[in-house]
């Protein structure tokens, strides 16, 4: 693969989705028999902090020179880079996570693939290129996450050296920022439980999430769900953010709107009284730990604390519901309440026989915002004697705009 001139190739991502007939969003290259001083000479941008990468003068598609890694230290930092002229293309794909990534396609379009990439995309086979996968944990995520865009399976061999590598505490290395960063794409993918149950299934997801690990098993319900456990009710509320193609926000509210009934004390099982809250306070813990920025963290708490109440929305008084409309700030995001109610429409579909239900609380919770979003707090307050009774007296309006909508709605 050796010539005098440096020599470019398509890795990764570009080379596997074109193989599988999607769409290719982003090319990464790779350049074989180069130095940092050449590829500057000819217009490239060097940006690459940890490693020579440079962005290409007119396209601004990255370019990394050739390169090993050699494992020093735990976590997914801890690496030595070489890079050389003499590092051939073989050895710069040796080092990449699964065989469907390490495949290369030349300026002819003929493709290097010396790790049967091919096959394991037709068989959709997710299998480590070498032994040296288990120096980077964060290649457990990534895994999660293919499963969770491709449905593809995992090797044996690699499930059981994703394992080992949990067992080795090498998933403890990881930093907050970067297990948000790849569950936040995970949640993202056509089936995102996928990411979740392989991080379960490589004993993952009880270091990374033990709060949602713990929900499988936990009986639900029976009235409700007779046939599913905690765990697989989250699953499958998560997959119908996905089918529904809700944004981020809703989907981290799936998965967590629930995690409170992983800690309802036995004695009241399968019940789960109080796990509203419970889910509340967790999720405080979880969006600490991992870093969750504000807009998730927020729809989710409210989502797990009032979607027991959404779900009762004819059983609520008028009062009850302006309370909700003032706890979820509607007045000044109803954006938000659209996507707590969407977050709740999974969580009622979620059920085995479910997935297709028609969730008319929506619609009457709309109309009810509708009603209360009408009233004009200027004018209550421009006819309001004493200035010290006009948010009573907004609230008395919305109070009686909601009752009457309420009354209105078959």
């Amino acid at each position: 693969m050796r010539s005098d001139e440096p020599q470019i190739y398509c890795v990764g991502g570009a080379v596997r989705d074109r193989l599988l007939g999607l769409p290719v969003k982003d090319h990464d290259w790779v350049v074989v028999g180069s130095t940092p001083e050449q590829m500057e000479a000819q217009g490239f941008k060097a940006v690459g902090s940890d490693f020579p990468v440079f962005l290409h003068p007119k396209t601004h598609e990255e370019y990394a020179l050739a390169r090993t890694e050699r494992k020093v230290a735990q976590g997914y930092k801890g690496f030595t880079v070489y890079t050389s002229p003499d590092v051939t293309l073989e050895q710069d794909l040796l080092r990449r996570d699964f065989t469907i990534n390490a495949i290369a396609q030349d300026e002819h379009g003929d493709l290097i693939d010396p790790h049967g990439g091919q096959a394991d995309l037709k068989a959709g086979v997710l299998r480590h290129v070498s032994e040296a996968f288990a120096e980077d944990p964060v290649r457990i995520l990534r895994g999660a996450r293919f499963a969770a865009r491709f449905g593809f399976t995992f090797a044996p061999e690699t499930l059981e050296l994703m394992r080992t590598m949990v067992r080795a505490g090498e998933v403890d290395a990881l930093v907050a920022e970067r297990v948000w960063q790849e569950l936040s794409r995970g949640l993202m993918e056509q089936h995102p439980s996928r990411f979740f149950t392989t991080l379960r299934e490589c004993g993952a997801l009880q270091k990374i999430l033990p709060e949602l690990d713990v929900m499988f098993g936990v009986p639900q319900n029976p009235t409700y769900h007779p046939e599913i456990d905690c765990g697989v009710h989250a699953m499958m509320v998560l997959d119908d953010t996905a089918k529904h193609g809700y944004p981020l926000e809703v989907r981290f509210a799936a998965l967590g709107h629930d995690l409170g009934k992983g800690n309802t004390p036995a004695d009241i099982l399968p019940r789960h009284i109080g796990h509203e809250m419970r889910s509340v306070d967790l999720l405080k813990g979880v969006c600490e730990r991992l870093r969750v920025p504000a807009e998730c963290r927020d729809l989710a708490a409210l989502v797990a604390r009032y979607h027991g109440n959404i779900h009762r929305a004819k059983e609520l008084r008028a009062d009850t519901i302006v309370k909700l409309f003032d706890s979820c700030d509607l007045w000044r995001k109803p954006e938000r309440f659209a996507l707590i109610l969407q977050a709740c429409e999974s969580d009622a579909r979620g059920r085995t026989g479910h997935e297709n239900d028609a969730y008319p609380q929506t619609a009457y919770f709309l109309r009810c915002a509708a009603a209360a979003q009408a009233v004009n707090a200027g004018d209550i307050a421009r006819a309001c004697a004493d200035k010290m009774f006009i948010a009573d007296k907004v609230r008395e309006a919305r109070i009686a705009a909601v009752e009457r909508a309420t009354m209105s709605i078959d």
